[in-house]
């Protein structure tokens, strides 16, 4: 009945896992918006003739925040993947033991 155990923390790793997505997907939205703000102010300015996205504040402050933004992805990335190893793991254990039961259920019989 281990195997039961084991099932409710691949359960739980489950959860975590699309919990996670979840944040990646804000995430994901957040970005893609910082990054439709930096295109439409770039296009904005432009028209400026002395304007250098490098010398100014508000553009390098949403570079920071979109370089920030895919660190986060990065991680959420990295976190997810772990916890699919992790459940995927689980699983087969999970799996095995159901199968070892029933092999010595069969045994005992």
């Amino acid at each position: 009945m281990s195997f039961l155990a084991v099932d409710a923390q691949k359960s739980l790793f489950t959860l975590q896992r699309n919990q996670l997505q979840y944040e990646q997907t804000i995430v994901m939205s957040e970005a893609n918006s910082v990054s439709r703000q930096m295109s439409a102010y770039a296009n904005a300015m432009d028209d400026e003739e002395d304007w250098n996205m490098d010398d100014d504040p508000d553009y390098q402050e949403m570079q920071r925040m979109e370089e920030s933004l895919e660190t986060e992805q990065d991680s959420l990335d990295t976190q997810i993947q772990l916890l699919d190893n992790e459940i995927s793991s689980l699983k087969t254990m999970v799996n095995n033991n159901i199968k070892n039961s029933c092999g010595l259920n069969l045994i005992g019989s």
